[in-house]
């Protein structure tokens, strides 16, 4: 079934007003009928099964049948702060991972970054919240990731750093601590950060900075990972720990 996340003014108690680009996919690419069944979120936790009431060029409606809570939510929240690289790659990770469960979106500007100047990715904010958004909905997620703007790396190890209860930093040289066991004794519901270095990986004293300021570098195992399998592969096997013990 078709899921579509509308903003909540869009969601009246028993009626469903579609807005301009979600009724033309509904239309024109996905050429759906009246009497249609799809799903509906708000993004605030809240999952309607709605019935095409009205599908034409000027607008699309639907009845609401029922209301359940959403699904698709791992029990904890994973926060990816990703180093930038080649625009490619940077959407396939944020693609993947907004499909193994990660909850918010960070892009790094850190020493061996493949692109130096941030400012330049801030024009592509909004085609990146739209891969996340159909990638939340293609998953069956019940809430689209956050996508913050850019951050130098220094800010954005302080910034995760107060905002999270464990900070991991994935790093190849690290061979004492593996990801699964950083996350013993972290309780469902934890808040968690995740920072994957780019291609030419993070420098020595990038980490140290890290951990000094309260960071837990990581192995995820004794073969290099190119950045973009390192990052849908720590965020499934960080999301599946806490999702096995919860159940």
């Amino acid at each position: 079934m078709h899921r579509f996340f509308l903003p909540p003014v869009a969601i009246q108690t028993d009626s469903v007003l579609f807005p301009l680009e979600t009724a033309h996919q509904i239309l024109r690419v996905l050429r759906l009928r009246v009497g249609d069944t799809v799903i509906v979120l708000d993004n605030l936790g809240g999952q309607y099964r709605v019935e095409l009431t009205l599908v034409s060029s000027e607008q699309v409606r639907g009845r609401v049948i029922d209301k359940t809570l959403a699904e698709g939510e791992p029990p904890v929240h994973l926060s990816m702060y990703l180093c930038l690289t080649q625009r490619e790659k940077f959407e396939w990770m944020l693609q993947k991972c907004t499909e193994v469960g990660a909850a918010e979106f960070t892009p790094v500007l850190s020493g061996r970054s493949l692109v130096q100047d941030k400012h330049a990715y801030e024009n592509k904010h909004s085609r990146w919240e739209r891969i996340i958004q159909e990638a939340a909905e293609q998953s069956g997620r019940g809430k689209i990731p956050r996508l913050n703007l850019p951050l130098d790396y220094a800010a954005a190890v302080e910034t995760a750093r107060t905002k999270n209860d464990i900070c991991l930093v994935a790093w190849e040289q690290e061979n004492t601590l593996r990801l699964p066991d950083s996350l013993q004794g972290a309780p469902s519901g934890a808040n968690l950060a995740l920072l994957i270095g780019p291609e030419g990986g993070l420098t020595a004293e990038e980490v140290n900075q890290a951990v000094q300021m309260g960071w837990q570098a990581v192995s995820l195992g004794p073969r290099i990972l190119r950045m973009e399998t390192a990052a849908v592969v720590s965020a499934a096997l960080m999301i599946d720990w806490f999702e096995t013990r919860a159940g």
